[in-house]
């Protein structure tokens, strides 16, 4: 190994080679020869561990500062370009609607991190009041087998009435591990919101709420959102269940770049 070694270290300062000329050289060696890899592990097998488990860790540094980087030039094309979601004209909007904050929630009632992302969007209400308003569309998961009848009695309930659907809503994540009971919990709290129960069972099943949820649901796809909670403030996408204050700073971001004003 030392004689190899040697001979490397001569061709490249005993003759006209370069840097690069070298290490072609050097790859060119080693694909002929990979036993020279393998005798020098043997040989200084800790070190090598030591070595693998540095460059393990540069290179891991290296990435998240790569996709730090690549995040941070996507939030300002959003920023520049935000993001458009449709407010349909019967949309069911929670607070002012003249309000010039807009947060779209993509959710799933069954999802445990929606159950959050709904504490979130409360505290996001309190906050701002009158200068923000809510809409909240559907990401119904495959692997959650309640989430589509919830969103299904949710618009049928929006259909007799905009209040009672916030308040199926809002009792929905208020006693959510209640979900896993399927349609007999639904039927519950319908039936204390004094709905219309025939209706509402024939309008489950209706094109109406049919076509209003897969909307939802190609419109979530196209913003990219595949997971849940997934949000939209003004046009800007967060994906996850972040904490009030990640909306905090979007809002103080917006309001410095002059694109709102509260």
């Amino acid at each position: 190994m030392k004689w190899f070694s040697f001979l490397l270290m001569s061709a490249l300062m005993l003759s006209c080679t370069t840097e690069d000329q070298f290490k072609q050289q050097l790859v060119k060696v080693l694909k002929k020869n990979p036993e020279i890899i393998i005798e020098a592990m043997e040989e200084k097998p800790l070190e090598f561990l030591e070595a693998l488990n540095k460059m393990a860790q540069k290179a891991k540094a290296q990435m998240a500062q790569k996709q730090e980087e690549a995040e941070a030039k996507k939030m300002e094309e959003y920023f520049d370009n935000p993001l458009k979601p449709e407010i349909r004209s019967d949309e069911n909007i929670r607070g002012d609607k003249d309000a010039p904050l807009l947060l779209v929630e993509y959710s799933d009632f069954e999802c445990p991190y929606c159950r959050r992302g709904y504490q979130t969007v409360t505290a996001l209400m309190e906050k701002y009041g009158k200068k923000i308003k809510f809409v909240y569309k559907h990401l119904p998961l495959s692997f959650h087998p309640n989430a589509m009848p919830a969103a299904e009695y949710y618009e049928a309930i929006r259909l007799q009435s905009p209040e009672k659907a916030w308040k199926f809503h809002d009792m929905i994540f208020a006693e959510h591990s209640k979900l896993r009971n399927g349609t007999s919990f639904l039927d519950k709290l319908a039936k204390k919101l004094n709905v219309n129960m025939a209706k509402l069972k024939k309008d489950t099943k209706s094109d109406a709420v049919k076509k209003r949820i897969e909307a939802d649901l190609a419109e979530a796809s196209k913003f990219g959102f595949q997971g849940t909670p997934g949000f939209l403030l003004n046009g800007i996408p967060v994906k996850g269940a972040y904490p009030p204050s990640h909306f905090h700073g979007l809002v103080d971001e917006l309001k410095k770049r002059g694109k709102i004003s509260l």
